[in-house]
């Protein structure tokens, strides 16, 4: 949960940014930022389903 935080707190920083910065800087942050919350997902749902499983 605390990395969920962590990476809507990163997406707000960026997203505050974007004004200042390049398309494609954003862009790429962004997809970075979508990257970690698709991991994070991933890992999740293989943690809770091995814990169901037990």
């Amino acid at each position: 949960m605390l990395f969920l935080v962590a990476a809507l707190l990163l997406l707000a920083v960026v997203l505050g940014s974007v004004a200042y910065l390049p398309w494609p800087v954003s862009l790429v942050l962004g997809a970075v930022v979508v990257g970690w919350l698709a991991v994070f997902t991933v890992r999740e749902r293989r943690r809770r389903s091995r814990a169901r499983r037990a």
